[in-house]
């Protein structure tokens, strides 16, 4: 195990004469504070017991609820069994990779990409290969060329992990014409997409794309999603959506982890 980039990111970024724009921390005057306020009252006064009390894996069904409202804007509507929610996002991937990764497990994602994820994924002995970027997002032609060369070698990589809205750090967003050709992908070759999407409800403007869950189904996409930059890092709430097969182990993980 080693460092993660995000922890040196944070010790950097916390110095006060520092502003960065490398880490997606959001800005601190659009946090609500007498929203929590009020909801902190409310929840004091009106359901303490339930909200100290240890709670089910998955999460609270009212939460998947609003989850499935945030997901709802996008276009998606993934069954509430298929969700769970998580401490942030970066447990999201935590998780996946609990689930999938065996030592010497292949890994495809973007170069570059989170620089949080890379970290999980050598953490559980992944091999992690690395495929370009250019203005359009993932060159999904070369992710076809290394699967191709796996094949030829009897290996097949655990899953493609892509951050494919307003990437970050590289700063660029998947096309929609890449998006159908790594679905397509996923679909010939039985595997497994991880779609991060902490950004896609922040668009300026222009016309939104498709999630990749919801161009493929849901089959072989697990879908990452965070509150963190659309409300609070701070509350660490995040959640996954998953096919049954792969859910039902991302559970067991989860209590593992917190029970």
């Amino acid at each position: 195990m080693r460092s993660s980039a995000m922890r040196d990111l944070m010790a950097i970024t916390a110095r006060p004469e520092v502003i960065s724009l490398a880490g997606g921390l959001p800005d601190t005057s659009t946090f609500p504070p007498s929203s929590f306020a009020a909801q902190m009252t409310k929840i004091a006064q009106e359901s303490a017991a339930q909200a100290l009390q240890y709670g089910p894996t998955e999460g609270f069904e009212e939460t998947k609820d609003c989850i499935l409202q945030v997901m709802g804007a996008e276009g998606m509507l993934p069954d509430p069994d298929d969700v769970i929610v998580t401490t942030g996002g970066q447990q999201a991937i935590d998780l996946v990779c609990k689930t999938l990764i065996d030592p010497g497990d292949v890994v495809i994602c973007e170069a570059p990409t989170y620089p949080g994820a890379v970290p999980v994924f050598c953490s559980y002995q992944a091999e992690v290969i690395q495929v370009e970027c250019d203005d359009d997002g993932l060159r999904v032609d070369e992710v076809e060329r290394v699967l191709d060369r796996l094949a030829g070698e009897g290996r097949k990589p655990k899953f493609v992990y892509s951050v494919p809205t307003f990437q970050n750090p590289a700063g660029v967003t998947l096309s929609f014409d890449r998006r159908r050709h790594l679905v397509e992908l996923a679909r010939h070759h039985e595997l497994l997409i991880a779609e991060d999407n902490p950004y896609g409800l922040l668009r300026y403007e222009g016309d939104p794309l498709p999630p990749l869950y919801q161009l493929e189904g849901g089959d072989y996409v697990i879908y990452l999603g965070t509150f963190s930059k659309i409300l609070s890092p701070g509350i660490r709430l995040g959640w996954a959506v998953a096919p049954p097969p792969v859910m039902d182990k991302i559970v067991l993980g989860k209590q593992a982890s917190d029970l």
